[in-house]
C-alpha cells in the first residue's frame, strides 16, 4: 500500500514536473517567437509616450520593402515613436482591414505602398476623414486628393533607362513584358519602356504576361510565353524579382545568354545576375532614401508644415560597366 502511495506520489509529482517544463518550454518558444517578429516588424511593444504609425506594403515577400520599413523604423524610433508594420501578402482586402486596423488604433500617420493603387481609395478616405495623413511609398494612389504625400522613384524614367540601353545595344529585337497592372509604379516603367521603343519600328513587343511582380508567378508565365513566341530575345520586367523568374524559365529552355533581360530595383540579386552576364541591366532604385524621405516627410506635415505633394527620386541603370560604382551586395 505505501509502495502504491509512493509509485503514485512518484508519478504525480513527475507529471508536475513535465508540466512545469512543458509550461517554461512554451515561454521560452514564445518569448523567441515574440523576439523575431519585432525584429521584422510584425509585433510592436508600446513605449511610454512614442506617437504610433502604420505600414503596409503590398508584400514583405520582397526585401526592397524590408529595406524602406526599416528605414522609416529607424527615423521614427530615434525620435522615441513607433512602427506597426502589417504584410497584406498581395490581398488588397488584407490591406484594406489593415488600414482599418491602424484607423481603430488611431495612429498618427499611415504610409502605404498598395496591393491595389485604386482600390484602397475608399478606406483611405476613412482615414482622411479622421485627420490620420497618408504617405504613399514607391507608388502612387490613384485619388491623389487622400494622399499628404507620395514618395516614388522616377519609375516612368527607369523604364526609359532600360529602353535607351537596349536600343543602344541592339538594333532590332522581339521583347516580352512581365508586368504588375494593379501597380502603378510597375505600369509607369512599363510605359516607360514601351513608349521610348516605339520611337523605331525595329523592336517588336509580342505579348506581355501579369505576374504580379513575383519570381514564382515570373517563371511560369515566362515560360507559358517562351513556347508560344520562342523568337524571343528581349525580356523587360517590372522589378529585379519577377526578371529573376524570367531568367529562371530561361535556364529551363536552354536560353540563358541569349536573351537580354532587363529589371528595376538595383537588387543585390539582380546586380549579382549582371556580374554573371546573365542579366543586361536593372534600373536601380534606393529604398533607404525612399524610406527616409517618407519618414521625414510625415514629421513635416504633422507639424503643418507645407511640402511638396510629389517626392520623386531618380533612378540609375546598372550595367556590367558601371556595377563596381554600386556593388554586387546590398542596396544602395
Amino acid at each position: 500500500m505505501i509502495r502504491l502511495q509512493i509509485r503514485r506520489g512518484a508519478k504525480k509529482v513527475k507529471k508536475q514536473t513535465i508540466t512545469i517544463f512543458l509550461l517554461l518550454l512554451f515561454v521560452v518558444f514564445a518569448g523567441v517567437l515574440f523576439f523575431l517578429m519585432s525584429r521584422n516588424g510584425f509585433v510592436t511593444v508600446k513605449k511610454e509616450g512614442g506617437r504610433r504609425f502604420g505600414a503596409t506594403y503590398m508584400t514583405m515577400n520582397n526585401p526592397f520593402y524590408e529595406i524602406i520599413d526599416d528605414e522609416i523604423r529607424s527615423v521614427l524610433e530615434s525620435r522615441g515613436d513607433i512602427l506597426i508594420t502589417r504584410d497584406p501578402a498581395l490581398s488588397v482586402d488584407k490591406q484594406i482591414d489593415q488600414i482599418q486596423e491602424f484607423i481603430d488604433a488611431k495612429v498618427e500617420a499611415i504610409f502605404i505602398n498598395p496591393v491595389d493603387w485604386k482600390a484602397v481609395g475608399p478606406v483611405l478616405s476613412q482615414a482622411v476623414e479622421k485627420g490620420i495623413p497618408i504617405i504613399a511609398v514607391d507608388s502612387d494612389i490613384y485619388d491623389k486628393d487622400k494622399v499628404a504625400c507620395t514618395v516614388v522613384s522616377d519609375n516612368y524614367q527607369a523604364g526609359v533607362l532600360c529602353a535607351q540601353n537596349l536600343m543602344s545595344q541592339m538594333e532590332g529585337g522581339n521583347i516580352l513584358l512581365l508586368t504588375h497592372k494593379e501597380a502603378k509604379s510597375g505600369l509607369d516603367r512599363i510605359r516607360g519602356f514601351r513608349e521610348t521603343v516605339a520611337a523605331t519600328d525595329t523592336f517588336q513587343i509580342l505579348a506581355e504576361g501579369e505576374c504580379l511582380g513575383q519570381l514564382e508567378r515570373a517563371m511560369p508565365v515566362t515560360e507559358a510565353l517562351l513556347k508560344k513566341y520562342p523568337q524571343t530575345n528581349v525580356v523587360m520586367c517590372l522589378n529585379d524579382p519577377a526578371a529573376m523568374g524570367a531568367m529562371a524559365a530561361l535556364e529551363d529552355a536552354g536560353m540563358t545568354g541569349k536573351v537580354a533581360v532587363y529589371g528595376v530595383d538595383g537588387s543585390p540579386d539582380g546586380k549579382s545576375m549582371i556580374e554573371e552576364g546573365i542579366m543586361t541591366a536593372t534600373a536601380a532604385q534606393f529604398p533607404r532614401r525612399l524610406g527616409r524621405e517618407a519618414a521625414e516627410a510625415v514629421y513635416r506635415i504633422l507639424n503643418g508644415e507645407t511640402i511638396e505633394p510629389v517626392i520623386k527620386i531618380p533612378t540609375e541603370l546598372i550595367t556590367v560597366s558601371n556595377l563596381k560604382n554600386y556593388g554586387s551586395n546590398g542596396w544602395q
